[in-house]
């Protein structure tokens, strides 16, 4: 009681310790450091003595150090206690937090650490982070020398790095300034690139879990310099081709990290499309100020690129109805800010195939384009039974069934009579099998017909199956008018007695009369 502790350091450099320091800390002391340096610099810490009450996951005494803002899980760094000291820590930005705690039960003798400004360049070591030039935005001093090793991020993957803004003295080579990128902690490792002028590098992508990023100026002629995003990429970039399969945020269902930008792209075969599952999410929640997603937030591209059109943007924790693309390429980014990182999500898709299913009053007819199943023969598919396999006409698979075989069978929902079967297409590779099934409907007092996904991604987790027909779902998926006529017996048979019932009720009423 009345321990004053933490506060804010501003100073360029600096020192502090635990209370009482080197004699015991008190019990049941929280404090918290908030080290903040001149923007474009990043804070360098290192601890000369570190001696805490010990238990194998710091439950009792511990200290904390984040990258950014106190209590943020997406930039804890690490807890620390017993009597090993944590290593030296370089922020990826230029506030630095460290909270100290300890119990109602032994206390030790604490820790004194010591802290500078980094005026460009350090080591990098948390999952994502921003580097900027000196003196960013302004424009950057001459004869200046920076780099940036980045490594050490605990998913041990290779690490992406996006210019947000770049502005370089150019020049033939980039014999003036330039910035330099390697694919290894060394300028030894292999150069990725070097860069000047005003247009923005490429994304990059290392080899390994370590990039070094090298800045040089000359002795005149600046420029506004550079900002760019670094995070690991082995959970944060990510190509998908099979049929269906899942994805998380990074960490999941830890805390992601902040500053994110990930991007998941979603490429099956031509005709299909991809259908997004949201099987659980918690993203930071929308700005009280606009009511937008305007901090953390994951949007859904049609294509594969964020120039597709947008699909969706959310944020918060909210329960998600599926999406559809329009075309069979989905893009889904993350962006995550400085600050408030939560849960996150987990993701299931499976890929639709384009069909088109109609039915009259004794028949279904079921059309599927040959380019969207290419690598299957026809018995793969199939209605109830193996024996109700499709047919190729033309470049389509195509079934033309009665009500009363392929396992068809008469049920009653809401109130209405409707004929089911399941459609079956076959997958399976070797002893790995994979059969997706669809449900197919009709309601033959009004000859409408639909298809519902009853095997996705993970049916047990779906809250409710969705209905996947859709007049634009594929381009020449209608089958011709006059076909579905002709093959439409049972309406005509009907049309006709209608017909023959009314000419004999003509012919009956004259009949009376004359009498």
């Amino acid at each position: 009681t009345g321990i004053k502790c933490g506060g804010v350091l501003s100073a360029p450099s600096g020192n502090f310790s635990s209370p009482n320091f080197p004699g015991l800390y008190p019990y049941e002391t929280e404090c918290t450091w908030l080290i903040v340096v001149a923007e474009g610099s990043s804070v360098l810490l290192s601890f000369s003595h570190f001696e805490l009450e010990y238990h194998d996951t710091c439950a009792y005494d511990y200290l904390q150090v984040y990258n950014g803002a106190a209590r943020d899980r997406g930039n804890l760094l690490g807890t620390f206690c017993g009597h090993s000291p944590p290593p030296p820590f370089s922020s990826a930005w230029h506030v630095m937090a460290v909270i100290f705690r300890s119990d109602r039960h032994v206390a030790k003798h604490g820790f004194a650490a010591a802290y500078r400004k980094d005026a460009c360049g350090g080591q990098l070591t948390g999952l994502s982070g921003e580097i900027t030039s000196p003196r960013y935005p302004e424009s950057y001093p001459n004869d200046a020398e920076c780099r940036w090793s980045i490594g050490g991020a605990g998913s041990g993957g290779p690490l992406t790095l996006v210019f947000a803004d770049f502005q370089i003295e150019g020049g033939q080579g980039c014999g003036f300034d330039y910035v330099a990128l390697f694919d290894g902690p060394t300028v030894t490792a292999p150069r990725l690139g070097r860069y000047c002028g005003s247009t923005r590098p490429p994304r990059t992508v290392s080899s390994s879990p370590h990039l070094l990023i090298v800045f040089k100026s000359d002795f005149n002629i600046g420029g506004r310099g550079f900002k760019a995003h670094f995070y690991s990429a082995g959970e944060c970039q990510e190509v998908f081709t099979a049929i269906k399969g899942n994805f998380s945020s990074p960490q999941y269902p830890s805390f992601y990290p902040n500053n994110l930008k990930c991007q998941w792209s979603i490429h099956l075969p031509p005709g299909y499309r991809v259908k997004v599952f949201f099987l659980d999410m918690e993203l930071e929640g929308r700005s009280s100020l606009t009511g937008g997603c305007d901090y953390d937030h994951l949007s859904a591209f049609n294509g594969g690129t964020e120039n597709g059109s947008l699909l969706g943007r959310w944020c918060g924790r909210e329960s998600l109805a599926p999406v559809t693309s329009h075309s069979n390429q989905l893009l889904l980014v993350l962006h995550t800010d400085r600050n408030t990182a939560k849960r996150g999500f987990s993701i299931a898709y499976v890929g639709v195939v384009p069909m088109n299913v109609s039915c009259t009053r004794t028949d279904f007819h079921i059309q599927i384009p040959m380019q969207s199943l290419a690598q299957l023969e026809r018995n793969r598919i199939y209605l109830g039974t193996p024996s109700c396999a499709a047919r190729v006409v033309g470049r389509n698979f195509k079934i033309h069934t009665r009500f009363d075989t392929c396992g068809t069978e008469s049920q009653r929902r809401n109130n209405t009579s409707i004929i089911v079967s399941t459609l079956y297409i076959d997958f399976s590779v070797g002893d790995k099998e994979d059969i997706h099934q669809y449900e197919v409907q009709c309601e033959p007092k009004k000859k409408e017909a639909s298809v519902t996904l009853i095997a996705g991604p993970d049916p047990s987790r779906l809250s409710q199956a969705e209905n996947l027909v859709d007049a634009q779902q594929w381009e020449g998926e209608a089958m011709d008018a006059r076909e579905i006529k002709s093959q439409d017996t049972s309406d005509i048979v009907f049309i006709s007695i209608c017909i023959l019932a009314g000419l004999l009720m003509v012919i009956a009423v004259v009949g009376l009369v004359l009498l």
